[in-house]
C-alpha cells in the first residue's frame, strides 16, 4: 500500500480521496471504468481498490467493496499496533534510565532551575502556580510609564489570593506611574498588603515570589519567560530589588524638589541621561515616557537654560549641575504626596 503518490492525493491508506472516491463508486455502479479514466487518481490502482479487467486490459474492474473495507481498516490496525509499540519502547526506555542513577525528584528531572516558559498561557499557568504557593512575600519590578488597566486586572486575581493569605507585596515603578489613576485604584483596593515605591529608572520586569523563585521576560514582546529557582540566581536578584527599593521613593512622598527654578524632577532625569550622550528614544524608553513627551521636556529644558542648540544645552546642563542623578530624598519629616 505504499508508494502512491501523496503528493497529488495527500492521504493515506484507511480514506480516499473525493477524485479516488468519484471513480470508484463509478466503477462499483456500472461494474468497471476505463483505465483511462482512473489514470488521474494512481491511488486507486496503488491501493488495489481497482485491477485490471482479464478479458480487456483497457477497463479496470472494482474490489468487492467488503474487500475495500477489510483492507482500510487494516491500515488503521497497523498505525495503532505501531503506536503501541511505539508507547511500549517509551516506557522501557524510562524504566531503564531511571535504574542508572539515583531517583530525581519531578522538579529536578524537568530541570526547573532554569524553565523557560513559551506562550503567555504557559507564563500565566506558571504564575498561578507559585502564587498559590507563596506564603510570604512578593517583591516586583514594574517598568514602563502608566500602568495600563488591563495589565492591572489582569494580575489581580493572584494579588487578591496573595492579600487574602496575608502575604506582603512591595512593588518598584518609574515615576511617571504616579500619574496612573489605575494604579491608584490598584493600590487603594490592595490596602496595607502593598507598599509601592518609584525610581527615575527601574530594571526589566521582575517579580520575585518567597525569595525562592523568580519570573523575568526573556524577549522584548514578552511572550517568552525564565522561571528561576537556582538559588545563587534568585538571591542575586533579591539583592539588586532590595538596593533599588533603598534608593526609590515611596509612593506616598513628593518627589525631591530639584533646586533650580523652573527644572522638574523629571526634567532634571531627562538632563542627566542627555549629559550621558542617551538618544531621545532611549531616554523615553528608560523613563517610562513617549518620545514626544520626552522631547517636550527637551524643549522646556532648552528654554529654561538659555540653550539655543543641542550642544550648548549640554553645557548648560553641566554648567548648572544637572549631569548627575537626581538628589536623594530625605524620608523624614515628609508632608502629604504630592506629584510633579
Amino acid at each position: 500500500m505504499a508508494g502512491h503518490r501523496t503528493d497529488e492525493h495527500p492521504h493515506g491508506a484507511d480514506r480516499l480521496c473525493d477524485a479516488g472516491d468519484r471513480v470508484y463508486s463509478r466503477a462499483v455502479r456500472r461494474g468497471r471504468v476505463r483505465r483511462q479514466d482512473a489514470e488521474a487518481v494512481p491511488c486507486l490502482l496503488e491501493l488495489a481498490l481497482l485491477h485490471p479487467d482479464p478479458d480487456d486490459m483497457d477497463w479496470l474492474v472494482p474490489t468487492s467493496p467488503q474487500e475495500v473495507m477489510t483492507r482500510l481498516l487494516r491500515g488503521v490496525y497497523d498505525e495503532v499496533s505501531a503506536s503501541q509499540r511505539r508507547v511500549g519502547s517509551a516506557v522501557a526506555a524510562v524504566e531503564r534510565f531511571a535504574g542508572l542513577g539515583p531517583r530525581l525528584s519531578s522538579a529536578s528531572a524537568e530541570g526547573t532551575s532554569i524553565r523557560v516558559l513559551d506562550g503567555l498561557s504557559r507564563i500565566q499557568a506558571a504564575m498561578d502556580e507559585a502564587t498559590e504557593a507563596c506564603t510570604t512575600e512578593v517583591l516586583t519590578v514594574q517598568p514602563g510609564g502608566i500602568r495600563p488597566e488591563h495589565e492591572l486586572t489582569e494580575g489581580l486575581h493572584r494579588a487578591l489570593a496573595l492579600r487574602g493569605r496575608g502575604v506582603r507585596m512591595r512593588d518598584l515603578y518609574t515615576h511617571v506611574a504616579r500619574h496612573g489613576q489605575g494604579l491608584l485604584n490598584y493600590l487603594e483596593l490592595m490596602g496595607d498588603a502593598v507598599e509601592a515605591r518609584t525610581l527615575d529608572e527601574v530594571i526589566d520586569r521582575l517579580i520575585l515570589f518567597d525569595r525562592t523563585v523568580a519570573f523575568i521576560p526573556a524577549n522584548a514582546d514578552r511572550t517568552l519567560a525564565l522561571e528561576l529557582r537556582h538559588p545563587a540566581l534568585v538571591g542575586y536578584l533579591v539583592t539588586v530589588f532590595e538596593r533599588l527599593w533603598r534608593l526609590a521613593i515611596p509612593l506616598t512622598a513628593p518627589l525631591p524638589d530639584t533646586g533650580i527654578e523652573g527644572i522638574s524632577h523629571r526634567e532634571q532625569s531627562i538632563a542627566a541621561l542627555l549629559a550621558e550622550g542617551h538618544q531621545d528614544a532611549v531616554i523615553a524608553e528608560r523613563l517610562g515616557i513617549s518620545v514626544r513627551t520626552c522631547r517636550a521636556h527637551i524643549a522646556r529644558l532648552s528654554e529654561t537654560l538659555g540653550a539655543a542648540s543641542r550642544t550648548q544645552l549640554g553645557v548648560r546642563i553641566a554648567q548648572v549641575g544637572l549631569d548627575g542623578p537626581p538628589r536623594a530624598l530625605t524620608l523624614p519629616g515628609q508632608e502629604s504626596p504630592t506629584v510633579r
